[in-house]
């Protein structure tokens, strides 16, 4: 990959430093730790050998939703025939970026990052780049501000035609569960007819889940709450479901070859589209 076409919408440089805490845990930092990433912090690593000691299996929650964001994003691809993405929540930049994935199907394709991090962001002129023929942004946005979201992404992305709204693991960030579907409805909204979503989020499927999220809200990081299935399955409404619904990462869509967990993950997706 090039970066010819990689356009990077962030503050200063020595801004983003600035911004950076690393006196205490932060989410992206602690999920790159679990899915194998080397850039965290020793407070990030404590906290995540903590909740492995509570439970281990969110470990196997972190890779494999990784696993079925690349599924997600290749389905969309190629199937479905997606040339743009809206990618909120990015994280830590790991292999299989959604660009990445997406590009490889189709290098046309335009990706449009958003999250607010600034460790994040500092990755981002270094990690995200793009095809010639394909074109990718990242902006310093917050979920919280569907409109300013949309309005910068339109300067990479044609708004009138479809695109796939990516926003994995991190709805579980926002406490009120209906202001986490108004952020859903007020983003999908601004995209047209043909347009999906793709979501999944860790659940409150096991004692062990819900002993893990109550433990790591009692650090500094900031809280993530974990959901019912059938919230998850709520932001949805109005879309059509992709087959098979909503249903474990591990269930959705897997190749052949690829081996689960010994024990059911705790974490729930799926992919709907906008009629």
């Amino acid at each position: 990959m090039t970066d010819v076409a990689q356009e990077v919408l962030v503050p200063d440089r020595d801004d983003i430093h600035a911004r950076i805490d690393t006196s205490r845990p932060h989410s992206a930092r602690f999920w790159n730790y679990f899915v194998g990433g080397k850039d965290y912090y020793e407070v990030d690593r404590e906290l995540g050998d903590q909740i492995k000691a509570i439970f281990p299996g969110l470990v196997d929650v972190a890779r494999t939703s990784r696993h079925f964001l690349g599924r997600a994003v290749r389905h969309l691809a190629a199937e479905q025939g997606v040339r743009q993405f809206l990618d909120i929540g990015t994280g830590l930049p790991t292999g299989d970026n959604t660009h990445e994935v997406a590009q490889q199907v189709a290098p046309d394709t335009r990706i449009v990052y958003v999250d607010n991090d600034p460790l994040v962001l500092a990755h981002a002129r270094a990690l995200l780049t793009s095809t010639p023929e394909g074109r990718t942004a990242y902006i310093d946005a917050d979920l919280y501000d569907p409109g300013a979201i949309l309005e910068a992404a339109s300067d990479t992305l044609d708004l009138s035609q479809p695109v796939a709204l990516m926003i994995l693991n991190t709805l579980g960030h926002v406490a009120d569960y209906d202001d986490a579907r108004s952020l859903i409805t007020r983003l999908m909204a601004g995209l047209p007819s043909g347009s999906y979503l793709t979501i999944c989020d860790g659940t409150a499927t096991s004692e062990g889940m819900i002993a893990a999220s109550e433990a790591y809200n009692k650090s500094d990081a900031i809280p993530y709450y974990v959901r019912r299935v059938d919230e998850i399955t709520g932001f949805f409404d109005g879309l059509d479901l992709v087959d098979p619904g909503i249903v474990r990462v591990t269930d959705w869509r897997p190749a052949p070859d690829t081996p689960k967990p010994a024990t059911p993950v705790d974490a729930y997706g799926g992919v709907g589209r906008k009629p």
